[in-house]
């Protein structure tokens, strides 16, 4: 009797543990599925994230692009039509003042009159580059010339200065009693 009350109450506990070991493996199994659930669903969000994102960055080198298209636009229109607005503007300018101009405006005229329109519209990028290659050499020789001209205008000012100081010098040697400054 014992014994079979041993062997009731040891089947008893066995099948205790085995509901438990199938509730167990039942809520980790439900566990795994919740887990999968929640992976999908956060590469979903990621792949969508990732999407925006992209679609972001398309949209913004788009108006990137087009603010720099009217840009360049907007800077061709200006040097086209600087040249011609400047010497009308300057004109009208003459008629209004008559004869009476200042050498500042005198210069702003003779500079506009030599001043060429620059039209680089129908150019393409050989020619573009060539023409920035141009317009800096033409730079680079005018600054040459303007640095030579100042070099020549501070000796001119230097012979001036020093001119009458030796020609000052070369009468008072002459002149009598008068030797190195000092009188005997």
């Amino acid at each position: 009797m014992e014994l079979q009350a041993l062997i009731d109450s040891h089947f008893e506990a066995r099948k205790k543990e085995e509901e438990e070991l199938i509730a167990l493996k039942e809520r980790i199994e439900k566990r795994r599925a919740e887990r999968a659930e929640q992976q999908r669903i956060r590469a979903e969000k990621e792949r969508e994230r990732q999407n925006r994102l992209a679609e972001e960055k398309a949209r913004r080198e788009e108006e990137d692009a087009k603010r720099r298209a009217e840009d360049d636009l907007k800077k061709k229109k200006a040097l086209s039509s600087m040249g011609a607005n400047y010497s009308s503007y300057l004109a009208k300018a003459d008629q209004k003042r008559g004869k009476k101009q200042t050498a500042r405006e005198m210069k702003k005229k003779i500079l506009a009159e030599r001043r060429k329109p620059l039209n680089i519209d129908h150019l393409g990028d050989d020619k573009l580059r060539d023409k920035a290659k141009e317009l800096w050499e033409t730079l680079y020789q005018l600054e040459t010339d303007k640095f030579e001209f100042g070099e020549k205008l501070k000796r001119q000012k230097y012979d001036n200065n020093l001119l009458p100081i030796c020609s000052s010098k070369k009468a008072g040697a002459t002149a009598k009693g008068k030797v190195g400054g000092r009188w005997k």
